[in-house]
Order: C-alpha cells, then sequence, then structure tokens
C-alpha cells in the first residue's frame, strides 16, 4: 500500500485491474485505492508478471503493505509462503528495489512503510463475494440491487464498472422508476460524502498539526510586478485559440519550478533527521474540491516542461483530482508544494509545509498596486508570492535568493516559455 502522503495511514483496496498471470510495466495503472481524499490509482514500479493478489477489494490495509506479487520475465515462484498483510510488512526502500531473483517483488510505492492492519488478505470459504466500497455506495445512489450484479473483478469481486453496467440495463428496462428512486437515493448518497469530507477535514488536520509541531517554520514574502509577465502571456494568447492559452498559473509554477532546481535546499525531503535533497522538481499543486478539503498532487518534471506542457497538465490535473481520479505517483511525489489563491480575494497566503517536504510557496491575489517603479510612482499588477521554509533544511537568506530567483524570471517571461 503506497502512502500518499504524510496524513495517510491506511487505505481501501476499491478494484483491481489485472489478475494472476496478466504481464504488467513500470508506471501502469494496476489497481485502484480508497483516502480519506480521493479514489487513487496505484501503479506498478517493476515489470513482471503478476503472480499473486495479496489483497482482496474492500480490504483496508495499512501503508507498507504489499499488495501483490511479481515475478521476473523467466522466473518461477519460490517454495515459500507468500508474504500477507498479517505479516508486519518491513519497510521499504527510498526507491524501488530490484526483484531478487527466484522471489516474486511486491508491488509497492517505495515509499516507507507502517506496520500491517492485520486483517487476513483471503475471504474465508462461506464469506460473502467481495464488493468494493466506491461500488457498493455507487450501488446505493443507483438504486442497484447488488445481489442481482455479476462481478468481473478477481475472486468475483464487484467493481464499479460492474455497477455502471447494472444500472444502464435497468435504465433501459425500467425508465420510469429510475427517477423516483434516484430521488429516494439522494439524501442516503448525500451521507456518505458527507463523512469522508469530515474525515478528510482530520486528515488535514493532522499533517498540519504535524507539520507545525515537528518543522521550524520560516516565513518570507516578496512583491513581484507581473506587467512583463501579464503583457507577454496577452500578447502570446491573442494568436491562439482559447483551448492554446496559458494561464499565469501556469507561469508561475514554472518559475517555481526553474528556481527550485537552482536552489536544492528547497526542494528535497527531512527524513531520519536530515535532508535529502530530490533527483527533480516534481512541484506539488494545492487544488480546492468542490466538497471541501484540498489535494496537491505533482506536476512531474516541471523545469523541463515547456510551458504549454505545464499548462496542459495543470488543466489535466485539476480536472481528474476533482474527479476524484488521481495517480499514486501524483500524490506521492511532489518535491515543493505551491499553492495559488488565484482571484479569491486574498492578497497573501502564509502556508504551513506539508511534510516530508521542506517548503512552500504561495501566491496571493494578482491587483493592481501603487508602486514606486523605475524612480517613479504608477499603477503596477502586483503578486504577493510568499515562501514557508524548513530552517533545518535552508536559511532566511538562501530562501530571500530564491524568493528573488521567481521575481528575476517572472520578469523574463520568455525564458520560461521553453
Amino acid at each position: 500500500m503506497p502512502a500518499l502522503g504524510s496524513d495517510m495511514d491506511e487505505g481501501m483496496l476499491n478494484e483491481w485491474l489485472v489478475k494472476p498471470g496478466d504481464t504488467v510495466s513500470r508506471g501502469q495503472v494496476v489497481a485502484v485505492v480508497e483516502t480519506t481524499k480521493a479514489a487513487v490509482e496505484i501503479e506498478c514500479w517493476h515489470d513482471g508478471t503478476v503472480h499473486e493478489l495479496l489483497v482482496p477489494v474492500g480490504q483496508t490495509v495499512s501503508v507498507g503493505t504489499p499488495l501483490a506479487t511479481l515475478l521476473e520475465s523467466g522466473e518461477v515462484a519460490a517454495e515459500h509462503p507468500a508474504v500477507s498483510p498479517k505479516q508486519p510488512a518491513a519497510a521499504p526502500s527510498e526507491q524501488p528495489a530490484a526483484v531478487a531473483p527466484g522471489r516474486p517483488a511486491a508491488v509497492s510505492s517505495g515509499r516507507p512503510a507502517a506496520v500491517s492492519s492485520g486483517r487476513p488478505a483471503a475471504v474465508p470459504s462461506g464469506h460473502r463475494r467481495w464488493v468494493s466500497p466506491a461500488a457498493r455506495r455507487l450501488a446505493s445512489s443507483l438504486h442497484v440491487d447488488l445481489d442481482a450484479v455479476t462481478g468481473t473483478g478477481p475472486q468475483g469481486a464487484v467493481t464499479i464498472t460492474d455497477v455502471e453496467h447494472a444500472a444502464a440495463e435497468a435504465a433501459g428496462s425500467a425508465a420510469e422508476t429510475a427517477r423516483p428512486a434516484a430521488e429516494t437515493a439522494g439524501p442516503a448518497a448525500a451521507k456518505p460524502a458527507e463523512s469522508r469530507g469530515a474525515m478528510m477535514r482530520r486528515s488535514i488536520a493532522a499533517a498540519m498539526g504535524r507539520s507545525k509541531r515537528e518543522i521550524p517554520h520560516y516565513y518570507l514574502a516578496n512583491e513581484i510586478l507581473l506587467d512583463a509577465s501579464s503583457q507577454w502571456l496577452a500578447e502570446r494568447n491573442a494568436q491562439r485559440s482559447i483551448t492554446e492559452r496559458v494561464l499565469p498559473a501556469a507561469l508561475l509554477l514554472k518559475a517555481v519550478g526553474v528556481a527550485a532546481q537552482r536552489f536544492q535546499e528547497l526542494n528535497g525531503f527531512w527524513r531520519d533527521d536530515g535532508f535529502v535533497p530530490a533527483d527533480a522538481v516534481h512541484v506539488g499543486v494545492g487544488i480546492s474540491l468542490r466538497g471541501g478539503g484540498l489535494v496537491a498532487p505533482a506536476i512531474h518534471d516541471v523545469p523541463g516542461k515547456k510551458l504549454d506542457e505545464v499548462m496542459s497538465e495543470l488543466t489535466d490535473l485539476v480536472a481528474r483530482a476533482r474527479a476524484g481520479s488521481l495517480r499514486s505517483s501524483e500524490m506521492s511525489d511532489p518535491t515543493i508544494t505551491v499553492t495559488n489563491l488565484g482571484d479569491q480575494g486574498v492578497d497573501t497566503v502564509f502556508g504551513i509545509i506539508y511534510p516530508p517536504q521542506v517548503a512552500l510557496v504561495g501566491f496571493g491575489k494578482p491587483a493592481q498596486r501603487v508602486c514606486a517603479v523605475d524612480g517613479g510612482i504608477r499603477i503596477a499588477t502586483t503578486v504577493h508570492a510568499t515562501l514557508a521554509a524548513d530552517h533545518r533544511a535552508s536559511d532566511g537568506h538562501r530562501g530571500a535568493m530564491f524568493l528573488a530567483a521567481i521575481d528575476q524570471l517572472l520578469q523574463q517571461p520568455d525564458q520560461l516559455e521553453k
């Protein structure tokens, strides 16, 4: 079970997308896990063949618990008991380990492990069939009788797709009764969402409370002129269709990514009483969810992406985050986070670092303000940029230089397009 953030201790397996005997490759989505924040697609960390699924659909297990075992090409499973959630999971290394010869590899996120939940990995004989919680909620909201649904998941588990197919068939044969049924199911369907919202608030509060207790924050702020960036974007977007236009948020993300590449002590993690610099810059983007709450998935390798790519990935990330369809690497990989309040009416935001990261950049609302520019006074568009940083990993001098680098980059926006 991958760690999808410092506030996650366990997750519920919603759906398997592979079965024993399937060939999988690194980066392939193999399962869907439900957390307090979203349903997250879990990616495989190795190439190989699925040997055994260790955790059934609907089971909740601790972070670090192996979900499945893989065999390398041509490998035969060793004659030893497979690891199960009943046994404590050993903490994997920070990067996925190579498959040991003659031994299946567990599908894991490569993140630090926790002690397993102790729940059984297999369903006892005579136990009712497995139904993922998400499928059960969907069936309730669509008024679908689960006993009449044929499960196509591993061991006959009922998946979300199975419920959707059953609902479509029912709608075709009973169109007149579907409407009152949906109306009846509405209030009941709202309850899990409310419960999930409360769980998310508690989860966020726990992570932020830990951050404030354990991380010696220091804060810096800088007012950045945006006239050059705004004019450059306006001229650039005027030549493009609406769907091809780049928003200021993408420009800010690219500037943070490039600056973080230069100041490595602000791009990485505090682990085991020491700072571990990240190998790449994966910028986490704070995204507010429609039902309340916040997630901060990553856009990978921001400095190496063209501005159009950053914009495209940002649009896609926001849409999938609000639809509850994120990938495990997007949730576990951020090396620095940006929170951008945009046009929400707040001039300045001072964020709380998301552990184990060591820095967070905040942008308030761009607005026209009276400024002293080139020895004169004029009205200019500015934005207040802030930095919350971990004093164990960096100091105020380097933090100030980092904010200044973001400022300089935004004064030459054409350099960020590459």
